[in-house]
């Protein structure tokens, strides 16, 4: 470093709490770097006026539409000069990770090497946008350093209005809990999309996360156009081994205070083992010589706690697949909005699943580019123009499972309601 610190107390200060702090790593990186020097002299004259001054642009690499974040600084002196000139440009590369998000420590350190040679050595990975963000570095070394990383076999991810970078948890790799193949079903549906991942030509971004589980650890339910996550339509599986294990370790009052009464619809029930029903929606396992739990699988809503506690004990059933739901997001025009069940289940157990996985995506997308509003989301766009247009469009028959908000009138009219469930079947029946 051969420019001297610039005086930060405003950041200093974000370094005396008990927490790690990220100015820590800046002032690392600013050791070597008289391009983080200024940078920190930017964040501080921020920090101390409460205005950002960073712009946007046009920068990129070839053939590329999209994937790099511009920013050029309007921090100017009378001479409309740049008051932190080494950090004048400070462009982010956002690049694709490799599903389940899976590296080797070699990876990491030839993307570390790289970032170091051609931009400020700031890397943050996986943010809700999943991409690895590549922070800092000169219009002249944009390129250069794409070049490099893509020869490591990455590539860039999306930006501005088109097809996003995808999300997919560690899921079949690794956890028990996984209901398909979430590396499958993430690459395939990236390959399909790349175009349009790299072309920006939507009305505004849209998002695929997959998640193995409903234990939704991508966040996809709330945070992508189109999430995919990993459930089951047959009963509760049992261990009573691994059960009375369980009761032996933690007891009663955990039993009854952290698992059935956390149960949102009363699913699980404790009985003597005499009283314990029976039924093909019935699950059931000995915790003692003279209790069980009993499991009316047809109310459970897998929320996923029961088994999170007692995994083993209590797990998924074998008949999984995946649901997916549309029009997740975060706060735009109208607020948040949970992701609406379009597929109630999807088995994905052979290649056609997947394929009908990529189908409905094409689809969701066509109907997207051609009906959504200039910066409008998908979700955005059905509480517009309704669920029901919006099904028509892409091709989907309404069914009861669909799910959009729990009802809150207890006062329904069922007319003819006998006669719509009677098609429905018809039509489950002939497929």
């Amino acid at each position: 470093m051969a420019k001297k610190m610039h005086d930060t107390p405003m950041l200093d200060e974000l370094e005396t709490g008990p927490w790690p702090s990220f100015v820590t790593g800046l002032k690392r990186l600013a050791n070597d770097k008289d391009y983080m020097v200024d940078l920190m002299g930017q964040l501080e004259t921020s920090y101390r006026t409460k205005k950002g001054y960073w712009k946007g642009g046009t920068v990129g690499v070839f053939g590329y539409g999209g994937g790099v974040i511009p920013r050029f600084t309007e921090l100017k002196d009378e001479n409309d000069k740049p008051m932190f000139p080494d950090a004048a440009e400070f462009h982010t590369l956002r690049v694709q990770p490799p599903a389940g998000m899976h590296y080797t420590t070699e990876v990491l350190r030839k993307m570390c090497d790289i970032w170091e040679k051609h931009g400020s050595g700031l890397i943050a990975f996986h943010g809700q946008s999943g991409d690895i963000m590549f922070q800092g570095a000169t219009t002249a070394k944009v390129q250069d350093a794409f070049d490099e990383i893509n020869e490591m076999g990455f590539d860039l991810g999306g930006a501005g209005p088109a097809v996003r970078t995808s999300m997919s948890c560690v899921g079949a790799a690794r956890c028990e809990q996984s209901c398909y193949d979430e590396a499958k079903a993430h690459r395939q549906v990236i390959n399909t999309f790349l175009d349009d991942i790299h072309r920006p030509a939507l009305p505004y971004k849209f998002k695929f996360k997959f998640s193995g589980c409903p234990n939704d650890c991508m966040n996809s339910i709330q945070r992508s156009d189109m999430a995919v996550i990993g459930t089951w339509r047959d009963n509760m599986r049992t261990d009573e081994g691994l059960a009375r294990k369980w009761f032996d370790a933690h007891g009663m009052n955990e039993l009854v205070n952290n698992v059935i009464a956390r149960c949102p619809t009363k699913t699980i029930m404790l009985k003597e083992i005499k009283d314990v029903a029976r039924g093909d929606k019935i699950s059931s396992v000995k915790i003692s010589d003279t209790h069980a739990l009993e499991i009316d699988n047809a109310n459970c809503v897998r929320c996923m706690h029961c088994i999170n506690v007692m995994t083993g004990a209590l797990a998924k059933g074998t008949d999984t697949g995946a649901t997916i739901l549309i029009g997740g997001k975060r706060t735009l025009k109208i607020g948040d909005l949970m992701g609406t069940v379009v597929v109630p289940f999807l088995p994905l157990k052979n290649d056609e699943d997947y394929d009908a996985l990529v189908e409905l995506g094409q689809k969701v997308i066509d109907f997207f580019a051609e009906n959504a509003l200039e910066h409008e989301r998908t979700g955005e766009m059905i509480e517009r123009i309704g669920l029901v247009n919006f099904l028509e469009g892409i091709g989907v028959e309404i069914d009861p499972n669909m799910v959009a908000t729990p009802r809150t009138n207890p006062y329904v009219r069922t007319d003819g309601w006998d006669d719509e469930v009677a098609k429905i079947n018809a039509r489950k029946a002939a497929a």
